[in-house]
């Protein structure tokens, strides 16, 4: 039986630059690299602002320390926010509120000359004072005691509008006294310069004080 022939091995051969398939396949890697430079690029597109790291109050000179940086994505609102790239306007002071974590609008920010309230320190009902925080937004009402000076009885004339919507800036943890039966604590608020010499004289008079806090305000119970 004669011999069969035997088949030679064909060698594999490497892929030149000139194969076509090579080059579709390198221009294809290309382009996916690409466009997925130009993806994350565009799904990272942020710019660095300032946000308030606590409550911002009117009145309130603004440092660095109250404020946090933080990475969003603004577009043409960019400009209506306070930018870490232009860094923090020098003496700047909050003239409008700004709650904690919120960014810091350019038009709540002012010079000194602008600022139209000054700290006022009230004794007010402590039950008034419980749920209120730093940043709390509050009506201020002033009950002066009754003419009738004969009697013995603290009688009220009833209480009577005398703020709204002015910030809580403070609430010292000491201060608290009892007037009469009911307990009161102090509270800080920011008061318009032309009502605070009428309300420290009925105060000074007897006048009970109390704080409501305004619809949608940030209260204790809500950290």
């Amino acid at each position: 039986m004669p011999d069969l022939p035997t088949p030679s091995a064909s060698r594999l051969q490497r892929p030149s630059w000139k194969d076509a398939r090579l080059a579709v396949g390198l221009v294809l890697v290309l382009a996916a690299t690409a466009l997925g430079s130009v993806v994350v690029a565009k799904a990272d597109d942020r710019v660095p602002m300032y946000a308030a790291r606590g409550p911002l109050v009117p009145g309130q000179r603004l440092t660095e320390d109250d404020l946090t940086r933080v990475d969003v994505q603004l577009a043409a609102d960019e400009a209506r926010y306070l930018s870490v790239t232009q860094g923090l306007p020098a003496d700047a002071y909050v003239l409008r509120e700004v709650r904690a974590g919120e960014l810091v609008p350019r038009s709540a920010l002012g010079g000194r000359e602008q600022v139209d309230v000054q700290p006022l320190m009230l004794m007010v009902d402590a039950n008034s004072a419980d749920p209120l925080r730093v940043g709390s937004v509050v009506d201020v009402y002033v009950n002066p005691r009754a003419t009738d000076r004969g009697s013995t009885r603290q009688d009220f004339a009833g209480p009577e509008l005398a703020l709204q919507a002015v910030s809580v800036s403070r609430l010292p943890q000491t201060g608290s006294r009892l007037g009469g039966s009911t307990a009161e604590r102090a509270v800080q608020v920011m008061a318009p310069r032309n009502k605070i010499r009428d309300i420290i004289g009925k105060v000074d008079l007897g006048a009970k004080v109390t704080l409501v806090p305004v619809a949608g305000s940030a209260l204790r119970a809500d950290t």
